[in-house]
């Protein structure tokens, strides 16, 4: 297996090769009969769960019931088999950190853990059926624990990354009316100078051993609460969970999933592109904001019965990451490095219904990326339409940035783009046009001050690691500014 992505590598990584240390190695010793070998002689995963591309594409029929919910439909069942013998007890969860510390919960576990949880939202809290609850937690156990709770008590959960401001915390509060908000100490500040402007806000829990004023603490509340619960009925389109877009376009919105959309659907996931089976261990590097995250350290790994692996660096780890191989394409495929392989057998995505109709052309529906196929059906990313950057992994909007630009004093308008970097593949690039106080201003300074500015606005990540300043900037006819010349400009000189 080898790496089919550009630039760093931030995908999940399907641990069954896995990180060359001796402490790892004795999971994977029964794993060594799927290994065949190719006419070049190198050792290949031979697929699990189908026998090639086409035979996959006939065997994925998803069923859809009336009532669907993963936590008692999936998760609880693996219990149930567990117990009645008819599969060995395997680990559900396994976390560990750089101190040592680690944590292994099988099926029967996280159920426990899970209800308890779920008796913390819905008990103690009284949360309701269809009540959003925005969790932002860096990757600990709890963050899994709360997840499969909201499956449980038909909570709607709006994940949020780690590195949101308070602005972006306040957006997302506002607009998705959330009711209650989970958090670490590192965010609670943070969420107090907002928390006057959130009206539909009632509850308050901090993941953490000390305790702040005017926030229930959730460890507590988890020690006392009962292991007894019982689990919601959800319809299989009962919305269960809400992603906000990176802000490509405007402002983030929200994008709803249902219960079977994610329960169901991540199916071809796990047992198809991951092609995992109940012995396997997953590695998903994702931050915990991120809608990637719930597809492989969630969905995909646990539809399979299969074990998620954490490793909880509190930064990227680029050594610790490569110790592992990583793949993108089906098992006994025929790997084109770049490509990103074939489609999956494709199932519906609904969001906005207008903005929806006007992406589909015929069969296709058209994402906004742009890219090419070959003869053989292999698909080949070129770039997207709607000037996303990707600067190490990290998706970022060209408007927001632009958003936080323009509360500077110093900047009356500005345009941000891609630009060429050898280590991160693109970083964040403004150009800036000066208001005329500031244009005899010493511009090494000013640039630090602009780029400070931006850190605090927004995500830190965001913010420009080049800034140059124009006097103007390309537009057409109707005022809009070009990027893409501005980006072509930036491209050219690489």
């Amino acid at each position: 297996m080898q790496n089919n992505l550009k630039g760093p590598i931030m995908a999940c990584a399907v641990v069954q090769f896995l990180l060359k240390t001796q402490s790892f190695r004795f999971l994977w010793t029964p794993l060594t009969a799927s290994f065949r070998f190719s006419k070049k002689g190198y050792r290949v995963l031979a697929p699990q769960n189908f026998l090639n591309y086409e035979s996959l594409k006939q065997q994925y029929k998803p069923e859809v019931p009336e009532y669907f919910n993963f936590a008692t439909d999936v998760l609880d069942k693996w219990t149930e088999m567990e117990k009645e013998g008819k599969r060995p007890t395997r680990l559900a969860l396994w976390w560990v950190n750089d101190k040592g510390n680690e944590v292994r919960w099988n099926f029967e576990e996280l159920g426990f853990h899970s209800r308890k949880v779920a008796n913390v939202l819905s008990d103690m809290c009284g949360l309701q059926k269809g009540d959003r609850v925005m969790l932002i937690l860096p990757r600990i156990p709890e963050w899994w624990l709360i997840n499969v709770a909201c499956m449980r008590t038909g909570t709607v959960l709006i994940p949020g990354t780690t590195q949101l401001t308070a602005k972006d915390i306040l957006h997302r509060v506002q607009t998705s009316k959330a009711k209650c908000i989970i958090t670490d100490h590192v965010l609670a500040p943070a969420i107090d100078c907002i928390v006057s402007k959130c009206q539909s806000l009632k509850f308050k829990l901090i993941v953490s051993e000390d305790h702040l004023e005017g926030w229930l603490n959730f460890k507590d509340l988890f020690t006392n609460a009962n292991a007894d619960h019982s689990c919601v009925t959800t319809r299989n389109q009962d919305p269960m969970t809400i992603f906000f877009t990176s802000g490509t376009t405007g402002s983030p919105k929200m994008t709803e999933h249902s219960h079977s959309s994610y329960g169901i659907g991540q199916t071809v996931n796990g047992r198809y592109w991951l092609d995992l089976t109940s012995s396997d261990v997953l590695w998903n590097t994702s931050d915990t904001g991120w809608a990637k995250s719930a597809w492989s350290s969630i969905f995909a790994p646990w539809i399979q019965g299969a074990c998620v692996f954490i490793h909880s660096m509190p930064r990227f780890d680029p050594t610790t990451v490569l110790d592992v191989l990583v793949c993108g394409t089906f098992k006994g495929m025929k790997i084109k490095p770049g490509s990103m392989g074939m489609p999956s057998p494709a199932y519906d995505v609904k969001d906005d219904p207008e903005r929806t109709d006007s992406t589909l052309q015929g069969n296709f529906y058209i994402t906004g990326d742009r890219g090419i196929v070959d003869e053989d059906g292999y698909f080949w990313f070129v770039g997207r339409a709607d000037d996303v950057i990707n600067s190490a992994g990290y998706r970022i909007g060209p408007f927001e940035v632009e958003s936080a630009l323009i509360e500077h004093p110093a900047v009356v308008e500005s345009a941000v783009v891609s630009s060429p970097d050898p280590i991160r593949g693109e970083v964040v690039k403004a150009f800036v046009v000066l208001a005329s106080d500031y244009v005899s201003h010493d511009p090494e300074k000013l640039i630090k001050e602009i780029q400070d500015h931006v850190k605090k606005v927004t995500a830190p990540y965001k913010y420009p690691r080049k800034v140059e300043f124009v006097q103007q900037l390309p537009k057409t006819v109707s005022g809009k500014i070009r990027r893409n010349e501005l980006r072509k400009q930036e491209w050219g000189k690489a």
